[in-house]
């Protein structure tokens, strides 16, 4: 089993401490300090920027051939690490290690997919008007990147970001989480030991607001990338808007699960247990309002609480575990007091509610009955293991309650009827919606949502573009 490391800043291709002193990271299934974390003072920052500037000079003028070359250097390295890394990211998140094996398989199969797109991004020839005019569109790199990125999925979330900057020929500087620090350093370590030019990544710690207020407004900086609550993303795109910064935000969900009656009920548990649970539901796009048709209501009830019953909830280390524990001390108070404000609204508890134990942040799997939609839980993102049923009647009931909510990140459906299918395509509010499967998050495909979900897109041919500027060159011969 690997031993839990110490992370360093990097700063210019080298590894260094930080200026700010030490943070303690914490093992959330023990609660015991397993590692210092360099923290970021100005200086640091300032060194981060110019590097990212220098960098940018360099890769912007590397080909995209040379580009896709070190990207899938970079995969084949973080490939042989798999075994390496995962225990390291299980033991800073809580995740289970398999669940930590696949973060870093699916983050291999990212810099591959993006590594392909760096040799694909056309610009176009536009008829022109008259005799001997040439009108051209190119794609140029937007320049250096400031992302920002979560403790749920250190190394898939920011992978994604990286992986489209560095296709794109951007240079980025990534704040990283505190909490799961070690897992994303060895994501960016895979590119460094790839080859990628000193500057073209850097990666900081440090107090997130001080980072984030400096970086944005900073000019260096020309495009921000967030994943991370509503509230935050609000004002990191203030600051953005105050200095004509393009944005990308990846921000809060609160899923609808529509099953109708003419579902297929085994696979509709089946396939939303398993994704209401995994990571803890500490998920942006996790199932969390089940809304299920009057004569399905019962028997999908009883086969989810049953399905649910065989999750195993302990240290993901340990074996057959299927859920680890929440983050940290807030998300476990926090899921606590959901609970009981749900009860207090009429929610029928009819499994978990519970912290497990007095050691490490473990809460069990809860089930909600027929909350009203007074209570907080089904206004506020829980992010966390926590399931709402409620039964429907009609098509249009079943719509407008997907809709509530302002946020639109990803929703869920159940049907055999392609009438239904297609209402909701046109129908229900949201980035992505995926329908008798769980077919988000692969890396061809966009991900990103609508209202107070966000703006713009990570994966598939999006994800680049959002690190991409057309510019219009018109020429005429003389």
């Amino acid at each position: 089993m690997a031993q839990y490391p110490d992370t360093d800043l990097l700063i210019r291709g080298s590894w260094r401490s930080g200026g700010g002193g030490a943070i303690d990271v914490v093992n959330p299934a023990t609660g015991e300090v397993i590692g210092k974390l360099a923290k970021a003072d100005r200086k640091d920052l300032d060194d981060a920027l110019e590097a990212a500037a220098a960098g940018f000079a360099v890769w912007r003028k590397t080909s995209a051939f040379d580009r896709a070359n070190v990207m899938r250097k970079a995969a084949d390295i973080l490939k042989s690490r798999v075994e390496e890394i995962a225990p390291v990211l299980t033991m800073e998140q809580g995740k289970p290690l398999q669940q930590a094996r696949n973060e870093v398989n699916s983050a291999v199969e990212a810099i591959c997919w993006f590594a392909e797109e760096a040799t694909r991004t056309y610009g176009r020839i536009i008829p022109a008007r008259g005799p001997d005019i040439v009108q051209n569109v190119i794609k140029e790199p937007v320049g250096p990147v400031a992302a920002f990125t979560p403790w749920n999925f250190p190394i898939n979330q920011a992978v994604l970001k990286i992986s489209a900057a560095v296709a794109a020929g951007c240079s980025m500087i990534v704040k990283g989480p505190e909490e799961t620090p070690a897992s994303c350093a060895a994501l960016i370590k895979a590119f460094v030991d790839a080859g990628l030019p000193e500057g073209v990544l850097n990666l900081v710690y440090g107090v997130p607001s001080e980072i984030s207020s400096y970086l944005i407004a900073h000019p260096v900086i020309r495009k921000v990338s967030f994943t991370g609550s509503t509230a935050v993303g609000k004002l990191l795109a203030e600051m953005a808007g105050k200095h004509m910064k393009r944005i990308t935000m990846e921000l809060g969900g609160h899923a609808p699960v529509l099953v109708f009656d003419d579902a297929d009920l085994q696979s509709a548990v089946k396939t939303m247990a398993r994704v209401k649970y995994y990571n803890s539901g500490q998920i942006c796009i996790a199932p969390t309002r089940f809304m299920v048709q009057d004569k399905a209501f019962d028997n999908f009830v009883a086969d989810f609480e049953n399905e649910v019953s065989k999750v195993k909830v302990g240290d993901g280390l340990e074996p057959d575990v299927t859920m680890g524990p929440l983050a940290n001390e807030r998300r476990l108070s926090a899921m606590a007091e959901l609970t009981e404000d749900a009860v207090k609204h009429g929610g029928k508890l009819l499994v978990g509610g519970e912290r497990i134990g007095n050691r490490g942040n473990f809460f069990a799997p809860t089930i909600l009955l027929e909350t009203d939609r007074s209570a907080k839980i089904q206004i506020d993102e829980p992010f966390g293991p926590v399931a709402l049923i409620s039964r429907f009647k009609t098509y249009d009931e079943a719509v407008t309650e997907a809709n509530r909510l302002p946020y639109g990140l990803a929703a869920y459906a159940f049907t055999r009827s392609a009438k239904t299918m297609n209402g909701l395509s046109e129908d229900v509010e949201t980035g992505m919606l995926s329908i008798n499967q769980h077919g988000l998050a692969l890396p061809e495909t966009p991900f990103g949502g609508v209202k107070d979900s966000g703006y713009g897109s990570e994966g598939g041919a999006e994800g680049i573009e959002a690190y991409l500027q057309p510019k219009f060159v018109t020429k005429k011969l003389i």
